[in-house]
């Protein structure tokens, strides 16, 4: 039986095509269309601080739809994540372990990812009231579902599959991808930073800063620590505090967005 190991290492031109199709059905693709939003809000005559970008909206106003259409959106957007893992294992051995996606160390994961949520967090929270004074952001509206029973479990699941879709593929497997190709680390780090921040220019200026400094923060861990558990874990929390609080404050509470 042919193995990983048995097989020739797949050759630079190899590596660079694959490379384009994963990011060109995933998160390339999202970063392609929020430039074309950006541009369509900044030529739409009014000020982008009085547009929105809306990042959970309702698919239908009819509910069990509506659940079907978002459950279905789930899974189809963790699809390039399954490509992207058996991609690897055909240079790997043991892909999810190479990664740091595995369940070898939960509470050091939770640990870690909750402390970098915390250190992310705050100072996201500070930049995004100060991109909305500037005039620098659309504003933004974390989640618009339907206020029905499923609208918050809906919500965390979204969380979950923004976190494992961005960081499995934008930090575990790009960076994986460019280290083979002897890419030097700066690089790696502004790749992975600048490919985060190009996927949320839809929301503005703003959002693109912060989300690239975020890029760089995660792909410095990875590089350090050798994880993509713990970014998942962090990402997800962020999420979550975004989606479900939007969902549930009070909307006087949330106008500075």
């Amino acid at each position: 039986m042919t193995t990983a190991l048995d097989r020739p290492p797949a050759t630079r031109f190899q590596l660079r095509w694959e490379i384009a199709i994963v990011l060109l059905l995933s998160l390339g693709q999202s970063a392609v269309y929020a430039a074309v939003s950006l541009v369509a809000k900044l030529t739409a005559g009014k000020p982008l601080s009085q547009q929105t970008a809306t990042l959970n909206p309702s698919r239908s106003p009819r509910v069990y739809l509506d659940l079907t259409y978002q459950l279905l959106g789930i899974f189809f957007a963790l699809v390039p994540v399954l490509l992207a893992i058996y991609l690897l294992s055909r240079d790997l051995p043991d892909p999810a372990r190479t990664l740091g996606v595995d369940l070898r160390h939960p509470a050091g994961d939770a640990g870690w990812g909750t402390a970098l949520a915390a250190a992310i967090g705050i100072p996201g929270l500070l930049l995004v009231y100060a991109a909305a004074t500037l005039g620098l952001n659309a504003q933004i509206v974390p989640a618009a579902l339907q206020p029905v029973w499923w609208a918050v479990p809906v919500l965390i699941i979204a969380a979950v599959q923004n976190a494992v879709l961005e960081e499995v593929i934008v930090i575990g497997y790009l960076m994986t991808r460019l280290r083979e190709l002897g890419c030097r680390i700066g690089y790696l780090v502004a790749a992975s930073a600048l490919l985060r921040g190009s996927y949320h220019l839809y929301q503005g200026f703003g959002a693109f800063v912060g989300n690239a400094v975020m890029g760089v923060v995660f792909a410095l861990f990875f590089l350090r620590k050798g994880r993509v558990m713990p970014l998942i874990v962090a990402h997800t929390l962020l999420d979550v505090v975004a989606f479900v609080g939007y969902t549930l404050l009070p909307k006087d509470w949330l106008s500075w967005l």
